[in-house]
């Protein structure tokens, strides 16, 4: 199949704002891409695969100048480190975008010039309150903390990042955001298959679109380092044209070479992480509505690989760097686990513990042992030599065959629809179920009868093959792992193979297997691993005793300064007049004019359910996840009203650096179960 003939397929990460170095969290979207792009060209696609640098903005000039160095010298050494990063992850991308690429800038300013010229954009002043790390506006019923004066004024407060706000009142164009907001929503009811995962449709529409769509400021004065404006050049373009307009003048839209634009675009897919969501599904789509430009087919809002304690934050000294997994454990172990562990829209929390286990238990034990197995009765049995003909069928094998093949089909709809993780299960279970398949047929029972001789080169060539399937079926995932298993099995020839064209009953003959296999994936000894994945994350910094005991004659309680955020010390007699209970969520849903509260319905042994309003909506977008937890609750408060609604209680949650998490209680505690 040549290039003309082949379907396109044009798949964009988002460009990364080069403040810091990337944590692994970041990577994620990443490697999402490059599964998915891998897997494409395996299906037959001619793929474009975009990632790149977002370089403007004033949190760069700020950052450079504090560093005493240009702010084009410091993103320059960023994209650089960034590219660097992606060449370790052996990320397959076919185009690398900065926004301060010649080509880039221009575009900028033509598109700014053409929306001003059709009066999509006009001149405006605007006032605000504005944090410059997350170079976004805010109003002051969107920020978790405000600041006042003695009289009561707002002076300041804290975005819902944790970062300080400031007044803003600058002259800035505007975008008419506002005029295409009607389109967007039919757009949205045209086009079922445009966000996913779904629920993140609706938080568009409730939290942003239905209050009202507001014009979108476009340009700033209070800075320079960006693309000044053309007509007017004491502005310059503000974040969302500059950045988000990449994904087409990366494809050549705005020079006078447009063939991959016109080739690839509109864009198969946009992968994002949530928190950008709103800016993908609501300005850049009404600013391409605006151009008159076709609209991508999809954006892929995925959740935030977190730590226990919320997102990875260097000051909480709970941050991992994709270099320094791969370093110790390898690539392969490192690309599988964070694609393995993020389900599809939703977050996942990091663990030392997971990460071993993960690595132990599926690759070590399971492919690994499968692989080492697999070879080792191959030379003991047949020399070597795998069986092609002359097999006798078992019992069970028409069984295994069919659960593959039908593995095979889930597999693919997983990939079809980005559910990696799932993907990677279908591949699992396979590699399980061979395990199993040789528990069942007993080759070793097999070979000492020279009558089962048949049913052996039968059982010896199902082992094979699924190995052969599982090597395809890894390949978007690993960039080694694959290979590795095809040479030891003698079937190298393997990787010229298309994953489209790979089914069960196509193992070549006269493959010889290697005469000794090595691990693919060796065993991790796991209290040194998770405590060497422990030191990385708080800098390498140990604690004070390898072992604390409550006999450690150095510890003294009475000498640790007890923190307290607000209350002084209470007396146990009032502590125990607070009653907590287990409850347990029967339905969660927002509280309607308001975009803070949940209310959630709760059975709490009572005689009947309670209802109890909480403001963590921001904190938990997919409340519908929290139905079925058992959840912490102050039983015994006064019921109260809130936006019309009786609140009888209190959700107890823990907070710190602007990060809410609920406490919830042990699955099997019963609901209203005292606690204390």
């Amino acid at each position: 199949m040549t290039n003309q003939t082949k379907p396109t397929y044009y798949i964009t990460t988002p460009i990364y704002y080069p403040s810091g170095n990337l944590h692994i969290g970041n990577a994620y979207s990443t490697l999402a891409c490059d599964a998915m792009a891998r897997y494409k060209r395996l299906m037959g696609y001619d793929v474009y695969f975009l990632t790149g640098t977002d370089e403007h903005g004033q949190k760069i000039e700020t950052k450079a100048a504090d560093l005493g160095q240009t702010p084009k010298a410091y993103v320059d050494e960023m994209a650089e480190r960034i590219k660097k990063l992606w060449q370790d992850l052996e990320i397959s991308n076919d185009g690398f975008i900065r926004t301060t690429d010649d080509y880039h800038e221009k575009a900028v300013q033509q598109i700014f010039e053409q929306l001003l010229a059709q009066d999509d954009i006009y001149l405006g002043e605007y006032e605000g309150w504005y944090s410059v790390s997350d170079e976004e506006y805010f109003t002051e019923s969107q920020l978790i903390e405000v600041y006042r004066d003695e009289n009561g004024k707002m002076i300041g407060g804290k975005a819902p990042s944790g970062h300080d706000v400031e007044l803003v009142k600058e002259e800035s164009y505007f975008f008419r955001m506002s005029k295409y907001a009607d389109r967007l929503l039919e757009y949205y009811e045209s086009h079922p298959d445009f966000i996913t995962p779904e629920f993140r449709k609706n938080e568009m529409i409730n939290n942003f679109i239905k209050p009202g769509l507001e014009d979108l400021a476009v340009s700033r004065t209070t800075f320079s380092w960006g693309v000044p404006v053309k007509s007017n050049p004491k502005h310059v373009v503000y974040v969302w044209i500059d950045a988000l307009t990449n994904y087409i003048t990366a494809l050549g839209y705005g020079s006078e070479n447009t063939e991959n634009y016109d080739k690839f675009w509109p864009a198969d897919v946009h992968v994002i992480g949530k928190d950008i969501s709103r800016f993908h599904m609501i300005y850049w789509p009404t600013m391409l509505m605006a151009l008159g430009l076709p609209l991508p087919k999809k954006v892929y809002a995925h959740g935030w690989l977190l730590m226990k304690d919320g997102k990875m934050s260097k000051s909480k000294g709970n941050t991992i760097y994709p270099g320094q997994l791969i370093e110790r454990y390898g690539l392969d172990a490192t690309r599988f686990y964070l694609l393995r562990e993020m389900s599809q829209g939703n977050d996942a929390i990091f663990t030392p513990e997971d990460f071993v286990n993960r690595v132990n238990f599926e690759l070590a034990n399971d492919l690994g042992n499968l692989l080492n197995r697999t070879i080792a009765m191959m030379n003991k049995y047949f020399g070597g030599q795998i069986p092609t003909t002359e097999l006798v069928a078992n019992d069970v094998d028409a069984i295994f065959e069919n659960f593959v093949e039908a593995e095979i089909k889930a597999y693919h709809q997983s990939m079809d629809s980005m559910s990696f993780n799932s993907a990677l299960d279908h591949v699992m279970k396979i590699v399980s179920r061979a395990n199993k398949y040789i528990d069942e047929t007993t080759p070793w029972v097999l070979a000492k009868d020279e009558a089962y001789v048949g049913q052996l080169r039968s059982v010896m060539n199902h082992l094979a093959e699924v190995l052969r399937i599982v090597g395809h079926l890894l390949r978007p995932f690993m960039t080694q792992a694959p290979s590795k298993i095809f040479e030891q099995l003698g079937l190298t020839q393997e990787l010229e193979q298309d994953l489209q064209t790979v089914k069960w009953g196509d193992l070549p003959e006269n493959a010889q297997v290697i005469k000794k296999g090595e691990p693919i994936f060796p065993r991790l000894e796991v209290e040194e691993e998770v405590q060497y994945i422990k030191n990385l994350m708080t800098g390498g910094n140990e604690p004070t005793s390898e072992n604390p005991t409550v006999d450690d004659p150095t510890w003294n309680p009475e000498a640790t300064e007890l923190v307290h955020e607000e209350v002084a010390n209470i007396e146990f007699d009032q502590f125990v007049q607070v009653e907590m209970k287990v409850a347990e969520v029967i339905d969660v849903a927002p509280v309607k004019g308001s975009n803070k509260l949940l209310r959630f319905r709760l059975d709490a042994g009572d005689k009947g359910h309670r209802q109890i309003l909480s403001g963590i909506a921001k904190y938990y977008p997919e409340y519908q996840n929290l139905v079925g937890k058992k959840v912490t609750i102050v039983a015994n408060l006064k019921p109260r009203k809130m936006m019309g609604y009786v609140s009888q209680g209190m959700i107890l949650s823990a907070e710190n650096q602007g990060q809410l998490s609920l406490l919830f209680a042990p699955d099997d505690a019963p609901n209203g179960a005292l606690i204390g």
